[in-house]
C-alpha cells in the first residue's frame, strides 16, 4: 500500500503542534545540577594505588596528553636470603585536558584499573595552560566515579569464577571423602574395641 501524498508533512506538522502547546522548561543549570546518564564521559579519575607506572596509557594515547614521571626504589627482601627488588614509584601523573579527545583508550588499556571515567564536567579554566591537571586533582575526581552496574543475572558466569568454583567444589568433595573415610575408620576401631 503506497503512502498518501503529503502524509509525511502532516506528521511533521502534528509533532510541531504538540511541541508548541507544551509548556517550556528551562534547566536552571548553575542552581540545579543536570541528571547525567550513568555512562557519562566527563573527566578521567586516577586511582593512584593501582598505578604501577607501566606507561601503557601514555604510549597508547593518540593525543600524547598524559605525562608520567617516576623513579625506581629498591624494596628489601621479603624473606631472609631473598634478593632485593626494584619497583617504580609514581612522581607525576598529569593529563592535559586541552588536548584530550575523551576517546577512553587510556582507560581501556590500563591493566591494573587505575583510570576511570568520572561524570564531573565542571573543570573550565580561564587559561588554557591551567587545563593540565595533576594527580591530586585526578585523585579528587576518582571519588565521584559511580559504582559499576550490577551484573545481569541471566549472564553467563565468567570463566575465571567458574574455574575457581569447580576447584573449590573438587576440594570440598576430597575433604568430605577424607572425613568420611576417617569416620569409617574410627567406627571400625570402636567396633573392634567393643568385640575385644
Amino acid at each position: 500500500m503506497s503512502p498518501i501524498p503529503g502524509s509525511g508533512l502532516a506528521k511533521g506538522l502534528a509533532v510541531t503542534l504538540r511541541t508548541m502547546t507544551k509548556k517550556t522548561v528551562t534547566a536552571q543549570y548553575p542552581d540545579v545540577q543536570p541528571e547525567l546518564p550513568p555512562r557519562t564521559r566527563g573527566v578521567i579519575g586516577l586511582f593512584e594505588e593501582n598505578c604501577t607506572v607501566c606507561m601503557l596509557c601514555a604510549r597508547e594515547c593518540p593525543d600524547w596528553c598524559i605525562y608520567i614521571d617516576s623513579h625506581k626504589e629498591t624494596v628489601p627482601a621479603a624473606a631472609p636470603g631473598g634478593r632485593e627488588r626494584s619497583r617504580n614509584v609514581l612522581d607525576r601523573f598529569a593529563i592535559d585536558f586541552s588536548l584530550c579527545m575523551y576517546c577512553g583508550i587510556c582507560i581501556e588499556v590500563c591493566p591494573f584499573d587505575a583510570l576511570f571515567w568520572s561524570p564531573e564536567f565542571e573543570y573550565a579554566e580561564t587559561d588554557i595552560h591551567e587545563l593540565t591537571h595533576e594527580r591530586d586533582k585526578l585523585r579528587e575526581w576518582m571519588w565521584t566515579v559511580p559504582e559499576p552496574p550490577a551484573l545481569d543475572p541471566r549472564a553467563e558466569e565468567p570463566k575465571e569464577i567458574a574455574a575457581a568454583r569447580k576447584a573449590a567444589e573438587k576440594a570440598a568433595a576430597v575433604a568430605a571423602a577424607a572425613s568420611a573415610a576417617a569416620a569409617e575408620a574410627e567406627a571400625a576401631a570402636q567396633a573392634e574395641g567393643e568385640q575385644s
